[in-house]
């Protein structure tokens, strides 16, 4: 009898997750369409973070480093030529300054920590959400086991 209802709880809320997670990835979104170019580093503190899919990655995914400043509608600018870890906002640049102590690559829930960070599957999924969108734009490197660390020749010059 007990079983049959933590069973029928556990259905009930792996549903309520992958409602949270649809919810969470069309929020985050909007937020960056509504940003438009130039704007929205005030816009991203109020985001939510992605639950990211638990499936593995079959191949690593370094970026290569696009060229150019900003990629219109991005509150975290294209790492280049003249781009300087300063231009991130300071979330950011603390995720730099993490992994640049580091003499290894992280995972997610090794940088929450070493953020101070409560290490709880949202703040997690939060510094996750902001490494991939900093490998995206050339700043980290994401090797296939999701762990992460500075493209090489980056320094850590945050705050």
């Amino acid at each position: 009898m007990l079983r049959e209802e933590a069973d029928r709880i556990l259905a009930e809320l792996r549903d309520a997750e992958l409602f949270w997670e649809r919810f969470v990835t069309a929020r985050e979104v909007l937020i960056e369409v509504l940003a438009g170019p130039g704007g929205g580093a005030d816009v991203e503190k109020t985001a939510v973070p992605v639950v990211e899919n638990t499936a593995p990655t079959p191949t690593p995914t370094p970026t290569p480093t696009p060229k150019g400043g900003r990629v219109p509608g991005s509150v975290v600018p294209v790492r280049g030529e003249g781009v300087e870890v300063s231009a991130l906002s300071p979330d950011y640049q603390r995720i730099v300054s993490v992994l640049a102590a580091s003499a290894a690559a992280l995972a997610c829930g090794e940088i929450t920590s070493a953020l101070g960070l409560e290490r709880v599957p949202a703040k997690v999924e939060g510094v996750r959400s902001k490494a991939v969108r900093m490998a995206e734009r050339g700043w980290l490197v994401k090797d296939p086991s999701g762990r992460f660390t500075l493209v090489p020749g980056l320094r850590g010059g945050g705050s």
